[in-house]
């Protein structure tokens, strides 16, 4: 079993130094047979983000007989701007070439966050389910229409490919690939030694007014429902305020943030629903009326599904 981990220039260095430490873990905890290696496009000393630099080997990039799965963290860009000119680099080209050479000949690679990207540039990601850090799910979606992208999900699996979320995602990415590979038992234990937990959903970390990328419709949008508390707009009522018919706006929604109107409303009313339940005493049913939903069933059934937990639970945890 082997892992290659390809670090670009610039890569977020939790996600780098967090994929070597749970990979040694894993050999200190029993998979005496896991070999990895640390490699780059040109090799040498490679930078990554905070001012910290690590030594990699060359990547092979033309190698036939590679069977290792390739393992690309974060590329440390934020914004769809950045990803653009990151992925225009030289080292970005020649790695995405040498990514769509990879599994056009059997290999494996998983990516997370933006580097997620680099597979959409090497074509590998038509007709497959995949997903990327929730605020640039617009971009990919927009970049690879052939592509299901569920950013809802922590990891996904498809085929030779798999991608993971935002940059801290990586840890999952790991625990799926060394589950894969080690087994149950040895990457539980792994997972206790290191006090991680397995996230299977990316919903609850959602902050609303990122979604966009600086959007200015999708700032107007989130403005005008955290104005009108605790009566927000309907899809309907706020299409007419914009002036577009509710079919242009769910468009122009779509393309930014990779989700529909009423899904981003729904963001916004159980982010603030959240924040009540953090800071305040109002029961559930109050919660539920502060933010416009009509019972707290609604609220309750949403904050399972977009928060992270009951009522109950986001309140033990304050």
């Amino acid at each position: 079993m082997a892992f290659t981990l390809i670090v670009p220039e610039g890569a977020f260095a939790t996600g780098v130094t967090a994929t070597l430490d749970m990979l040694q873990a894993a050999r200190t905890l029993g998979a005496k047979s896991l070999h990895f290696e640390v490699c780059s496009v040109d090799g040498g000393a490679v930078r990554l983000s905070s001012h910290v630099s690590i030594e990699t080997s060359r990547l092979r990039m033309m190698a036939r007989e590679d069977r290792t799965t390739w393992v690309i963290p974060g590329l440390g860009t934020t914004h769809a701007a950045a990803v653009r000119a990151r992925l225009a680099r030289p080292d970005a080209t020649r790695l995405s070439k040498a990514i769509a050479r990879h599994v056009s000949r059997g290999g494996r690679v998983a990516a997370s966050c933006s580097s997620v990207f680099l597979l959409q540039q090497a074509g590998v990601l038509p007709h497959r389910r995949a997903t990327t850090t929730w605020w640039l799910g617009g971009l990919l979606a927009e970049m690879e229409r052939r592509c299901t992208v569920d950013t809802n999900a922590m990891v996904c699996a498809d085929g030779p490919v798999i991608t993971a979320g935002a940059a801290f995602a990586q840890t999952d990415l790991m625990l799926h690939l060394l589950r894969e590979r080690c087994g149950a038992r040895l990457v539980d234990l792994l997972a206790r030694t290191l006090l991680l937990d397995g996230r299977q959903a990316q919903a609850k970390f959602v902050a609303p007014e990122l979604l966009a990328n600086g959007d200015a419709l999708i700032a107007r949008i989130t403005s005008e429902l955290e104005a009108r508390f605790p009566s927000p707009p309907g899809v309907a009522e706020l299409a007419s305020k914009l002036g577009m018919t509710e079919r242009t706006l769910s468009r122009h929604v779509r393309r930014a943030t990779g989700r529909s109107p009423l899904a981003l409303v729904h963001s916004v009313k159980v982010r603030r629903a959240q924040a009540l339940l953090h800071s305040t005493r109002l029961s559930v049913d109050d919660v539920a009326a502060e933010v416009g939903y009509q019972d707290a069933g609604t609220l309750r059934r949403l904050l399972k599904k977009l928060g992270g937990g009951s009522p109950r639970a986001l309140r033990s945890a304050r």
